[in-house]
């Protein structure tokens, strides 16, 4: 794992219906892919709460806030025609509460500021072996998502996703091409 203070780290506890992931350092496009996973494990294992302390997070990237918005637009819920956040955030410094705000996803979220949780955390280990077209794609979708979510993220992200695709292309285009021939 990586332990350098400005590396991202994830922490995970698991209880009976909810799971709270707790992010040290700089959550970034790094430990995005790592964060992707594991939000796709707890859909399939139905942990239907997910808890993000961010209490020790001291920065966030766009690609990282581009899969947690997505992630938790999925699991919002709409009660009594009001739309229930799917997520919460706990104790997010204020300069990862304004990039919420200045990309217009704060909405999505329950942020709270409160005592951080006295559970114990197990390390998420990163998966070992990603893909340089892993990391493209999962910068791509999380910029397409912010722009899907808010329409005035697309003047921000349009000339990154344009870059994104392209490599993601010429990556493609240079696994099969390195590909055996069947």
């Amino acid at each position: 794992m990586n332990t350098t203070p400005s590396a991202g780290n994830l922490f995970v506890w698991v209880g009976d219906n909810t799971a709270c992931v707790r992010i040290t350092g700089r959550a970034n496009f790094t430990t995005s892919v790592d964060f992707k996973k594991l939000m796709q494990h707890f859909r399939g294992t139905g942990q239907a709460k997910v808890v993000l302390d961010l209490s020790e997070c001291l920065l966030m990237d766009s690609t990282f806030l581009g899969v947690l918005a997505n992630e938790a637009k999925t699991r919002s819920a709409t009660k009594d025609g009001h739309t229930e956040p799917g997520v919460e955030l706990v104790n997010p410094n204020q300069r990862i509460r304004d990039l919420l705000d200045n990309l217009g996803v704060v909405s999505l979220f329950n942020v709270v500021q409160c005592e951080a949780s006295k559970e114990t955390f197990e390390p998420v280990q990163p998966a070992e072996g990603i893909s340089r077209e892993e990391i493209t794609r999962t910068c791509l979708d999380a910029h397409l998502a912010l722009m899907e979510l808010s329409p005035g993220n697309v003047p921000k992200f349009k000339d990154v996703t344009h870059f994104f695709a392209e490599n993601l292309k010429k990556l493609q285009d240079e696994s099969l091409k390195s590909s055996p021939q069947q």
